[in-house]
């Protein structure tokens, strides 16, 4: 994936050879602590393929990328992530990835911590149901034609160590929820088109 974020020329060319980018931004949203960020080193080390859909024409392996974080907001207890594709169902979008609570003294989300059942997040974090009905990462793969879609990771710093969501939450739930006790946000972007 190709990176607008000070990673090399290299990177960038890599990225360009397989048809995706990498934004990477740490976007205030209230109040947002200085410093506070989200990267992928995986999707920067060209390694995307991993990431997509396994579904029919998308030759993905469906495995979330990993994930890490720095600068978390003075009083945070717990984390919450989503990546959403804004571009999807004609502006409606689809949620692709939900997890929340997430353990404050994480540092970040292991390749693959997105599997079903969630053996790989860490201890006391949960997965919410994303719009492919599953409480698990689903990789992007937009139909072929329809241009670059935009795939937003939003990470919210919380200050309660675990969000009120029932067990059958969807990601939009935990999206509303973590928006209004958020004590900062921080988010990247990843552009992929077929």
């Amino acid at each position: 994936m190709h990176a607008r974020t000070g990673f090399g020329v290299g990177a960038r060319s890599l990225a360009r050879r397989m048809g995706l980018a990498l934004v990477l931004a740490g976007v205030a949203a209230g109040a947002q602590a200085a410093g506070f960020r989200v990267w992928s080193p995986t999707l920067r080390d060209g390694v995307a393929a991993q990431q997509r859909y396994d579904g029919p024409g998308c030759g993905g392996s469906n495995v979330s990328p990993r994930i890490e974080w720095s600068g978390l907001p003075r009083g945070t207890r717990s984390l919450a992530l989503t990546v959403f594709d804004r571009d999807a169902r004609k502006g409606a979008g689809w949620w692709h990835w939900a997890v929340a609570d997430i353990p404050a003294t994480a540092k970040g989300l292991a390749l693959g911590a997105g599997a079903r059942g969630g053996a790989g997040l860490p201890a006391g974090a949960r997965q919410l149901r994303s719009s492919f009905g599953t409480q698990a990462y689903g990789g992007p793969c937009p139909p072929p034609g329809s241009g670059r879609h935009h795939y937003e990771f939003t990470l919210w710093a919380l200050p309660v160590a675990r969000l009120d969501l029932p067990a059958d939450a969807d990601a939009a739930q935990l999206a509303s929820r973590a928006s209004g006790q958020a004590l900062g946000v921080a988010r990247m972007q990843v552009r992929y088109g077929r």
